[in-house]
C-alpha cells in the first residue's frame, strides 16, 4: 500500500489528485465528485500531508465524529460544514477519520472556460477564508446542499454527453449562491462573536495610531489587522461588510480621516507633519485621501476651526 508523503505536492491535474487518495480515475478530466460514506469510506492513509491543488476544491462534511486537522492545528467540524479553496492555494493537512462522511468536488479552472462562471467564481471571497472560518450549515441548508451536490453525481455517474457541461456548472452556480447566502446568514447568527472581532479591529487601530505605530511603521493595512486578530483578510472584510456596510481597507481609511479630523483641530500641527504621523509617505496621498473622503482639503477643513 502507498505510504503518506509527508512532503509537499502541487497536484496539476484532477486524476493525479485521485491517485493520491487511492480513487478511481475520475469521470471526467476537469471535474470529479466523490461521496466519501459507509459504502465508500475515507482512506486515512492515502491522502499527502500538504498539498497545492491547481484546481478548485469543495469539502462538504456530512458526518464527522471527531476533529479535522489543518497544518499543526485542529478544527471541530459539525455535521455539515463546507471548506473551499482556490486554486494554487496551500490546502494542509487535513486529516479525517474512516468516519467522516463528505463529499469531495474538485473542479479545474478549463471546465468553465466559455461561461460566465469563470470570472464570477473568482469574486466569491470565501475561497480565500481560512479553514476555522468554514461554513456551518443548519438542517435545512445541509438538505438543500445534498440535493444540489446529487443532481451533480448523478449526471457525472450516469449520463455524461453535449448537455452535461451545461447542467453541471448551472448546478455549481446554484450551489455557490447559496453558499453566498448562508455565509450571510452566519454572520448574522455569529453576531455576539463577530461584534467582539469588531470592537478587537476598532481597538487594533485606535492603539496603533495613538502609539505612534503608524509614524514608524506606515499606515495600518489589512493584512495586519487579519494578523492580529488570527482570521483571514477575506473573512475580516465580509464579516466587517456585514456588520457595518464597509470592507477593512473603508474601515482603516475612515478610522485614519477620523484621526486626521482630530489632530486638525485640536492641533498646529502642519498637513505634512500629520500625514507623516498618520503613517503617510507622501502628504498628497493623504490630502487626496482627506478630499475624496470629505469633499475638503485639510486646510479647508482646518479653517473651519479658526
Amino acid at each position: 500500500m502507498k505510504k503518506k508523503d509527508d512532503k509537499l505536492r502541487r497536484f496539476i491535474s484532477i486524476s493525479e489528485s485521485h491517485e493520491a487518495f487511492g480513487l478511481p480515475k475520475p469521470q471526467h478530466p476537469l471535474i470529479s465528485l466523490v461521496h466519501f460514506n459507509q459504502d465508500n469510506p475515507f482512506n486515512t492513509d492515502m491522502a499527502p500531508i500538504y498539498d497545492i491543488l491547481s484546481f478548485y476544491k469543495i469539502t462538504f462534511i456530512t458526518k464527522n465524529s471527531g476533529k479535522l486537522k489543518y497544518g499543526r492545528d485542529y478544527y471541530d467540524f459539525n455535521d455539515g460544514s463546507m471548506l473551499f479553496f482556490a486554486p494554487n492555494q496551500l490546502v494542509g493537512s487535513t486529516e479525517y477519520n474512516s468516519d467522516t462522511y463528505a463529499y469531495l468536488l474538485l473542479i479545474h479552472p478549463d471546465f468553465f472556460l466559455g461561461y460566465p462562471l469563470a470570472h464570477k467564481i473568482k469574486k466569491y471571497g470565501y475561497f480565500s477564508y481560512a479553514v476555522n472560518e468554514a461554513l456551518h450549515l443548519s438542517d435545512q441548508e445541509r438538505e438543500t446542499m445534498i440535493a444540489i451536490l446529487n443532481i451533480m453525481k448523478n449526471e457525472l455517474d450516469n449520463r455524461i454527453d453535449e448537455f452535461s457541461q451545461e447542467v453541471i456548472i448551472s448546478q455549481i452556480e446554484l450551489m455557490l449562491n447559496y453558499v453566498n447566502r448562508f455565509y450571510k446568514r452566519q454572520f448574522i447568527t455569529r453576531k455576539n462573536v463577530n461584534n467582539d472581532i469588531l470592537q478587537k479591529t476598532e481597538a487594533l487601530l485606535d492603539d496603533y495610531l495613538n502609539g505612534g505605530n503608524s509614524a514608524n511603521q506606515g499606515v495600518p493595512t489589512v493584512h495586519f489587522l487579519s494578523e492580529q486578530l488570527n482570521i483571514s483578510a477575506g473573512y475580516l472584510s465580509d464579516m466587517l461588510r456585514s456588520l457595518i456596510g464597509q470592507s477593512t481597507q473603508q474601515f482603516i481609511h475612515n478610522k485614519l480621516i477620523e484621526k486626521a479630523k482630530e489632530k486638525l483641530s485640536t492641533t498646529q500641527l502642519t498637513v505634512n507633519e500629520i500625514a507623516y504621523e498618520l503613517g503617510f509617505e507622501h502628504a498628497q496621498s493623504f490630502s487626496k485621501l482627506f478630499k475624496k473622503k470629505t469633499s475638503q482639503t485639510p486646510l479647508e477643513f482646518r479653517v473651519m476651526f479658526n
